[in-house]
């Protein structure tokens, strides 16, 4: 799978449930390869290696993957942690089989690059600022996808 990366996770740890002691990171990031297609990627292992592949890309760099474990994804539980995605399914990458490899996405496709602006929700599932100002009462305690642009940054 050949895609550009639009979103990434820090690296985390959990405690290790057969390996009582002993801890289990992980990370994700997701994948796009046409305006219309991204998948989510999860990746866990040892914290040596866990560390050194999220810090080999990062987002906006092309990636192959290859050799990943296709796996249904449990939409409730995994989608509270990552972007929604339009596919049924994930990739899982190993440590013992898969391999990532970053490239220039101008060396492997222009095309990809231009994916890295679109926005992954549905156009007409947004609301704009003014649309919150002014319905604000009507909106309290509902879950809302907000389209925006950052204007500054400052201390």
């Amino acid at each position: 799978v050949i895609g550009v990366v639009i979103g990434k996770t820090d690296v985390r740890s959990f405690p290790d449930r057969k390996n009582i002691g002993t801890e289990r990171y992980t990370f994700s990031f997701t994948i796009r390869d046409s305006p219309t297609y991204f998948i989510n990627v999860q990746s866990w292992g040892r914290e040596e290696y866990i560390r050194s592949l999220s810090e080999s890309f990062r987002v906006g760099d092309c990636v192959t993957i290859e050799n990943p474990l296709i796996q249904s994804k449990e939409a409730e539980r995994e989608e509270k942690f990552n972007p929604v995605t339009p596919s049924g399914y994930k990739l899982l990458l190993s440590e013992n089989h898969s391999v990532v490899r970053t490239s220039s996405c101008y060396d492997t496709d222009t095309r990809l690059l231009s994916l890295l602006h679109l926005p992954v929700k549905d156009p007409q599932d947004y609301y704009s600022l003014g649309d919150i100002v002014a319905n604000g009462q009507s909106l309290h305690g509902r879950v809302l996808n907000v389209l925006a642009a950052v204007m500054a940054v400052s201390e």
